[in-house]
């Protein structure tokens, strides 16, 4: 015996308003989309929200490391290197450590950004306790022109040295997963990447490839000083670091070439970096008004105790602070490899 299924019944729609009234809404997920006032179909998604597949870009300014010491001192096999040395220096300003050479300025700015261990004394730099995050401070501080740890090779030419510390800087500058994404990318992208990140620090440091004899293939050895000098700040910023410390920064530099030497400081300073630069003597000002903390380390270095101090016919204080300066140089090259 066969069951007969009663017939659906048809569906009836209610006709549309005339008017704006509830009936001439339609149920969500239904029907046309309703144009915007500017003729656009209206996105469900919010207002702020980003289109899919696309994230908003992150900032690239980055703030300086403010630098605050107080009484800090660093006593060497042989005696005090400096001591009872006071900075204080806000972000994005530059400090000049001034002195005599051998007067300890070479330890002095390798202590303030964690190479060296300081003996007594408190130093904050960015925030972090100098004495229990060396590595932290190390981390955010880069080093430029210091004899011994960062030299350019002669022989190389300018493009090598910038394709070498961009590839440093893709393995050992960045963290594990960072590096990890970035060796998943297309190597068009890498490159892309690579040409940008030392474009933006050439820029920075005011080195213009094709004003150079041979663009990127002149050698280190035919390079001027001042542009030696820009070249290893360049190199230094690659890393992006928010402290940047450069020695002997006016070593041989005539006045108008000094002049040009602190203006160059003086605009890394003014993109947010803090600037130690060790110097025989401080500028006046700075242009642009950038902030200047000068701290000279002679008044530092004759304040040794008396058993520190060379019997008579023994070594003189300038060598005993040369052979100093040369471990100091030692010491930062062996922990940087």
């Amino acid at each position: 015996m066969t069951r007969h299924q009663p017939e659906p019944e048809p569906e009836h729609h209610p006709e549309p308003a005339a008017g704006g009234g509830p009936a001439s809404q339609a149920p969500a997920g239904h029907g046309p989309k309703v144009a915007a006032p500017d003729g656009t179909p209206d996105d469900p998604r919010p207002k702020d929200a980003s289109p899919v597949g696309r994230a908003p870009a992150p900032a690239e300014s980055r703030e300086g490391a403010s630098v605050e010491a107080d009484g800090i001192g660093l006593k060497g096999p042989r005696g005090w290197v400096f001591r009872d040395v006071r900075v204080e220096a806000a972000a994005g300003s530059v400090v000049a450590l001034t002195g005599a050479s051998g007067t300890g300025r070479t330890c002095l700015l390798l202590a303030l950004t964690g190479r060296m261990r300081l003996t007594e004394g408190e130093a904050r730099v960015g925030g972090l306790r100098l004495r229990k995050k060396a590595s932290a401070v190390r981390r955010t501080a880069a080093l430029a022109h210091v004899p011994g740890v960062d030299d350019l090779e002669p022989s190389l030419t300018v493009g090598e040295h910038l394709r070498e510390r961009v590839l440093l800087q893709r393995r050992y500058g960045i963290a594990p997963l960072a590096a990890l994404k970035a060796a998943l990318r297309s190597p068009r992208q890498r490159r892309a990447d690579a040409r940008r990140l030392h474009d933006e620090a050439l820029a920075a440091a005011g080195l213009d490839l094709a004003a150079l004899p041979k663009g990127s293939r002149t050698a280190v050895r035919d390079l001027e000083r001042l542009e030696r000098l820009r070249l290893c700040v360049a190199l230094a910023l690659i890393g992006r670091p928010r402290l940047l410390a450069v020695d002997d920064a006016d070593l041989k530099l005539s006045a108008p070439l000094r002049e040009e030497m602190w203006a160059l400081l003086a605009s890394v300073a003014a993109g947010g970096v803090t600037v130690l630069a060790v110097c025989g003597e401080a500028p006046g000002e700075l242009p642009g008004g950038v902030p200047l903390a000068v701290v000279g380390t002679g008044r530092a270095t004759a304040a040794r105790t008396a058993e520190d101090t060379p019997a008579p016919g023994g070594a003189t204080t300038g060598t005993t602070d040369e052979n100093e300066k040369e471990t100091a140089d030692a010491l930062a090259e062996t922990g940087r490899a």
